[in-house]
């Protein structure tokens, strides 16, 4: 079995007794660490994290794979700000961290319990506590405390987290110092030792001072975090391509940069001087050299900008029609574009399970057809780092010939969650652009009929189910006429001898009369600007 700690902050020791022969020497120049134990004691594994390393995930395949003698490895992994290196010892007395209230040395059995199969792997669900604050005279058409709560428990879930609680309090506005009052800081505190919770989630984010001062206050074993680390967690494990790799790696850089300082607190040695904090000299260079890094995922997004521009002017070459799928996150874009296209997008009933834009080709029964494109989701105090971040692959949205904005309608808070992508897409100035809007997953609704009859009474509104197929027809349909809205009428009369530009008319525009006479084919069409165009020649013979 191995384990694979990632997303190490803050270092810890290694406890060692007769069972353990090696020690680990933190060095501090490697980040993060990986931990392997080859052999088949998960009772072992257990007093390793328990009394060993703090960790955000733990994967462990099927012991029956591995075939190696036991031994324990721990290998070095990357750079950042704690690393380790293997020594082998003689066995000394045991160095035990102190316990919380709440350890039980015979834990080992729901130890095991937080080993949960995800992805094919089996992984260790770290225990996170949910903290929110409701702001009084806040609208009552955003999401409420609890409903942002539950989004946040699903956050977690999706990052491989286990929830054990959660907790909010009414302010009229946040405390600067630790965001929530000083007695709420204090049953959280007594909170986190009674479910032995190693990770607090805040549901806003939080200043590089907030979170210094939190983690302080919960005693430093507990490390506090937000949403929009959380969400950039998410990412950071979803990212399956190049691009998506560049676009959270600077979101995340630039979420860190403002926040070095909690992460130096053990440079007390290394103070600049009298007058200078503590591990001041570090920080600042570790600054610069986060800056410098920020400064080359900008160019190298930068250049994958200009060759999504280029792919674009290639595929404008043929004018097909663009329809992208916008909507919240797990509204079902990327099963509707699976049904629409045969393609194998993975959907999955979790948030954030499309990160990267993906362009499928959907035929239409008169031979028309046009460009499907799955973007990524939207949601709910969405990180200006990640829309910023994110900007080459949201350009995709600015180019499309219609916006279909994909709505789970059985959501309790559909209405909420429409504002929030609303919110987010007039940040992208893309309002000019043709919109339809989607009613999706109607077949989980108690009354489906009530929903249709309102969707029919609505302007622009379709109703369907991605996952049965209930109501695409009217879909394509329903983007055809939209699309005819955004292209102009032509009426030209193409010769014999260009019938590969007759082919194109069917399959870029709409083609409403064929005639045929002695001198070519005339033809009567919706099709796009672009191209209507090229057939200025032709209209002219027409009139003739």
């Amino acid at each position: 079995m191995s384990l694979c700690f990632c997303s190490l902050i803050r270092s810890s020791p290694l406890i060692y007794d007769s069972n353990f022969p090696w020690n680990l020497n933190l060095n501090r120049s490697t980040y993060p660490i990986s931990f392997s134990v080859h052999g088949n004691s998960r009772n072992l594994v257990a007093r390793v994290v328990q009394h060993g390393l703090e960790v955000n995930n733990i994967s462990l395949p099927s012991p029956t794979i591995e075939a190696e003698e036991e031994k324990e490895v721990i290998r070095e992994l990357g750079t950042g700000a704690a690393g380790a290196e293997l020594v082998e010892h003689e066995p000394k007395p045991v160095r035990v961290r102190k316990k919380r209230a709440g350890d039980d040395d015979n834990d080992d059995e729901s130890f095991e319990d937080r080993f949960k199969l995800r992805n094919g792997k089996e992984v260790f669900e770290e225990k996170a506590y949910l903290v929110g604050v409701e702001r009084k005279g806040e609208t009552l058409d955003s999401f409420g405390i609890e409903e942002s709560l539950k989004e946040l428990a699903q956050l977690a879930d999706t990052a491989g987290l286990m929830v054990v609680g959660s907790t909010y309090q009414k302010l009229s506005s946040p405390s600067p110092r630790t965001y929530i009052g000083s007695g709420k800081v204090a049953e959280i505190k007594s909170a986190t030792h009674a479910f032995g919770v190693e990770t607090v989630i805040f549901d806003d984010e939080l200043s590089p001072g907030q979170l210094r001062n939190l983690e302080k206050a919960f005693g430093g074993d507990v490390r506090v975090c937000d949403r929009t680390a959380l969400i950039l967690d998410i990412f950071n494990q979803r990212a399956a391509t190049h691009e998506a790799a560049l676009q959270v790696a600077l979101a995340q850089m630039e979420y860190q940069l403002p926040r070095l300082t909690r992460m130096w607190t053990h440079l007390e040695r290394q103070a600049g001087g009298k007058v200078k904090g503590m591990g001041e000299k570090q920080i600042e260079v570790d600054k610069r050299i986060l800056r410098t890094q920020i400064g080359v995922l900008k160019k190298e997004l930068e250049s994958v900008r200009k060759h999504r521009k280029q792919y674009r002017n290639r595929r404008f070459s043929v004018p097909v029609p663009v329809v992208s799928l916008v909507g919240y996150t797990n509204a079902g874009k990327s099963t509707l574009l699976n049904q629409l296209t045969g393609a194998n997008v993975l959907s999955e009933d979790r948030l954030f399970a499309t990160l990267d834009p993906t362009t499928r080709r959907v035929q239409m029964k008169n031979g028309s057809e046009f460009l499907l494109t799955d973007t990524v989701g939207f949601i709910q105090k969405l990180p200006t780092t990640l829309v910023a971040a994110f900007r080459a692959t949201l350009e995709e949205i600015s180019e499309s010939s219609l916006l279909v904005h994909v709505v789970d309608i059985s959501h309790p808070l559909a209405e909420q969650q429409i504002d929030a992508v609303e919110k987010v897409l007039s940040e992208l100035d893309v309002s000019a652009i043709p919109r339809l809007m989607v009613w999706n997953k109607v077949d989980r609704v108690s009354d489906p009929q009530r929903i249709k009859l309102e969707a029919e009474r609505s302007e622009d509104v379709v109703c369907a189910s991605a996952l049965t197929g209930d109501g695409l027809q009217e879909f394509c349909n329903a983007v055809q006429e939209k699309l005819k809205d955004s292209m102009v009428p032509v009426e030209a009369l193409v010769p014999f001898d260009k019938g590969e530009l007759l082919n194109t008319i069917h399959q870029v525009g709409m083609v409403e009369k064929t005639e045929y006479t002695e001198n070519g084919t005339l033809v009567k069409a919706f099709v796009p600007l672009r191209f209507a165009r090229l057939l200025t020649p032709m209209r002219q013979l027409c009139k003739l």
